[in-house]
């Protein structure tokens, strides 16, 4: 029986826009099982990349808990919550921001350097991650002299780069072509199945959603639909 590894519990975020109140999360209930993969859908402005953040401690809720393996994010400080980060989550955005003046390799190192990981362990983990991810031989490359795909998946292997328990994607394919963005999707969600990872991404697309085992769909804040495939 899966376990629930991430869960929300009355989420709010509010925001000071001017003189207004933005409620862009309200009361959002969520429970995420261990090895999932979950696709969260809904129009522009409705809140996902905002409960994305959220679920990865990168933004504070005005109200309400975000439950990680049963403790509340609140409860770390800011140095303990920027470890928990490195050791148990990952992320994908659809900007991937590589570092320019470094190697494909060394944006893969890039996360190990934060740790104790020794050099020699740092170099034969991201190779074997860029092998993962089909970019072995562009170890030496510049990101520049890759195609958009390409740094996407360089952009993945970074991710998985502290074994995470727990990938977080944030529109992964939105500046991609649809081919490519099936190639990116695969390799995503081939990786989740193989490592046993917990999968939560956003996206404005039914296709790349229909990958995943559960849709959430939010609408104004709002949770509307949490369906599996089989619902």
């Amino acid at each position: 029986m899966p376990e629930p590894i991430l869960q929300t519990v009355g989420l709010t975020r509010r925001y000071r826009v001017g003189r207004d109140n933005v409620t862009a999360l309200d009361g959002v209930d969520l429970t995420l099982q261990r090895g999932e993969f979950v696709a969260i859908m809904g129009p522009s402005g409705c809140g996902k990349s905002t409960l994305l953040n959220l679920m990865g401690g990168l933004d504070q809720p005005t109200a309400g808990q975000v439950m990680l393996d049963g403790h509340n994010l609140a409860d770390y400080g800011e140095e303990q919550l920027a470890a928990l980060r490195r050791s148990k989550m990952g992320f994908v955005f659809q900007r991937h921001d590589l570092f320019p003046v470094l190697t494909v390799r060394e944006n893969v190192e890039f996360p190990l350097l934060l740790g104790d990981t020794a050099p020699q362990e740092r170099r034969a983990r991201a190779e074997s991650l860029l092998q993962t991810v089909g970019l072995a031989d562009k170890a030496d490359f510049l990101p520049e002299e890759l195609s958009g795909g390409q740094q996407q998946r360089v952009g993945i292997a970074r991710a998985l780069a502290n074994a995470p328990e727990i990938l977080l994607a944030d529109e992964p394919t939105g500046n991609l072509d649809s081919a490519t963005a099936d190639e990116i999707l695969a390799v995503l969600t081939e990786l989740a199945h193989q490592r046993g990872l917990t999968l939560v991404m956003v996206t404005h697309d039914a296709e790349s959603a229909a990958r995943a085992d559960r849709v959430v769909r939010l609408k104004d804040g709002h949770l509307v639909d949490g369906k599996g495939r089989d619902s």
